[in-house]
């Protein structure tokens, strides 16, 4: 029980489940999910986005909170950087240690690669950590790649580039073969069969998981082998990217590195660079919280950006529907899609089911926040809301199944009293993931030369919408992609003697020319909270 006035709220969806448990909401025709979308989806919030002034994608939109970024000042301090005089010499440099960055570490070293991963928190400390649901892949004797392929790419809105869709969908299968293998503990009958579930906007069950904490179980065995390879893969932790290095052919051929303890600066020349950063939750795009790791801040699309890569989609942001809203001490955290796989269902101020458990999270997302919008949402001190009814669970699949099936959604909210076998939960969308990214191409290759790029750093996998279990997908399949391409182009590729940031200078001169005179920085690198403290806000002020 809740302890106050939501539990006279919870008795009105109570006294409506079992009529609700038998409700099949219709799913939304395409002219009715595009109505939804456009009024209530916060991408389509014109004011929240501004042009972009200079660089590949000038004149293009961004959230205003990116275009800030990736037109800001450079953490450069010419003074400090001594270019010829390198710290780290590797074959591949990858940077960021979560899901994408650790699955191509693990294949350019199996493929006879000197490898340099650095991170600025700690391997595992990523968005593929927080991960949930589970991964999608087509290995059942009832669906296909094809099948899969066109629900990705329609989920997407059709947006994808159809070779990324192509690959993800293709190299699943093997995904999770590889990961089975390295020991990933994914749910399994009795007779070793996968257990498989439906994700929002799939027509077949293909969603692999490891009970409700499927991205950890996957971050742990990627991190674990990284670990396992002392003499091939060089883990720097607690270290920045703040600049990419260029060679005399403008191709990239390192980063200059920020340790974030002491500021010390450090170079690493490569042959080859992989950025694996992650999202950009923490941006806090809107005023959203978010669901994402400490870290997830759009440094590589900072960094990429500013040494010349494309972009594609940055205007586009995944919220997902379904983010804690009460209490206060777990706003923004991800209540897993498969609550809502498992049978529960999303339920308004006045005891209806009012659409779709398992419509796409975009249209989901859009409305809970329409039924807040036009009153039918449920009022509290932290975050209006809609229900979550997370006792059908139980009522449909028998008792004990939460415990079973999604422990860590049990454990996170009986820390506060809230027992989700019995009470139902507050829930309104939180900044999830990040659509858009650095532009690739089916092997990983930027618009620049020798700079990579993988996982959800990137653009063009998921087009301007992602379905559940995609992400873990695109992070194996894209990370395995680029080890495999970037040892390849390694073997290639000599180190260069004659490194540059001229670069750097003419992406200054261009922000004096377009009139860009802020004295923000960037990457991002970590977030500030001050939470209106008046002293953490003069020292935020400096």
């Amino acid at each position: 029980m809740y302890g106050n006035y939501l539990d006279e709220e919870a008795k009105i969806v109570a006294e409506n489940r079992e009529k609700n448990i038998k409700c099949e909401p219709a799913r939304l025709t395409a002219e009715q999910k595009d109505e939804l979308l456009l009024n209530f989806h916060p991408d389509r919030i014109k004011e929240q986005f501004k042009e972009i002034k200079i660089g590949a994608n000038k004149g293009q939109k961004a959230p205003i909170e990116l275009t800030d970024m990736i037109e800001a000042k450079s953490r450069i301090d010419f003074d400090k950087i001594n270019l010829s005089k390198a710290d780290y010499e590797t074959d591949v440099l990858i940077i960021g240690g979560g899901g994408a960055g650790c699955s191509a570490a693990i294949e350019a070293s199996n493929r006879g690669s000197k490898v340099l991963l650095i991170t600025k928190l700690r391997v595992g400390d990523a968005n593929t950590m927080m991960a949930e649901g589970g991964i999608q892949a087509a290995d059942k004797p009832n669906d296909s790649p094809a099948q899969h392929y066109l629900d990705a790419f329609g989920g997407g809105h059709f947006d994808g580039k159809p070779e990324l869709v192509y690959t993800l969908v293709n190299n699943a299968p093997d995904a999770i073969k590889w990961l089975n293998e390295l020991g990933v503990e994914f749910d399994k009958e009795k007779d070793g069969t996968m257990i498989t579930t439906h994700g929002g906007g799939t027509s077949r069950k293909r969603m692999h998981a490891c009970k409700d904490y499927s991205g950890a179980e996957i971050m742990r065995t990627l991190r674990d082998e990284t670990f396992n390879r002392p003499d091939k893969i060089n883990v720097v932790d607690f270290t920045a990217a703040i600049e990419i290095i260029k060679n005399e052919q403008g191709d990239a051929a390192g980063a200059v590195l920020m340790n974030i303890e002491t500021g010390e600066i450090r170079i690493a020349k490569a042959k080859v660079v992989i950025i694996a950063t992650g999202g950009s939750g923490r941006m806090h795009y809107q005023g959203f919280p978010t669901s994402n790791h400490y870290g997830a801040t759009a440094d590589g699309l900072v960094l990429a950006y500013r040494a010349g890569a494309k972009l594609m989609y940055q205007d586009s942001l995944q919220y997902h529907p379904t983010g804690a809203a009460y209490p206060s001490q777990i706003l923004g955290k991800l209540v897993t899609e498969k609550v809502r796989s498992l049978g529960a269902k999303l339920v308004n101020a006045k005891g209806d089911v009012y659409i779709h458990p398992l419509e796409t999270r975009d249209v989901n997302a859009s409305g809970i926040i329409r039924e807040v919008s036009e009153g039918r949402g449920i009022k509290n001190e932290v975050q209006d809301a809609v229900w979550l009814d997370t006792p059908m669970i139980e009522k449909i699949h028998g008792e004990g199944t939460i415990k079973k099936r999604i422990p860590a959604m049990y454990n996170m909210f009986i820390k506060y009293g809230i027992d989700i076998t019995v009470d139902p939960i507050l829930v309104y969308p939180t900044l999830h993931y990040q659509n858009g990214g650095i532009e690739i191409d089916k092997k990983c290759h930027s618009t620049v030369k020798n700079l990579l790029a993988a996982g959800e750093v990137t653009g063009g996998v998921h087009g301007t919408n992602r379905l559940m279990g995609n992400s873990l997908l695109d992070v194996v399949v894209f990370g395995r992609v680029a080890g495999i391409e970037a040892a390849e182009l390694a073997s290639k590729t000599e180190l260069s003697d004659k490194l540059s940031l001229d670069f750097v200078k003419e992406f200054e001169k261009q922000r004096k020319e377009a009139g860009i005179n802020t004295d923000e920085v960037s990457p991002k690198i970590l977030p500030k909270y001050t939470h209106g403290n008046p002293v953490f806000e003069e020292v935020k002020g400096k």
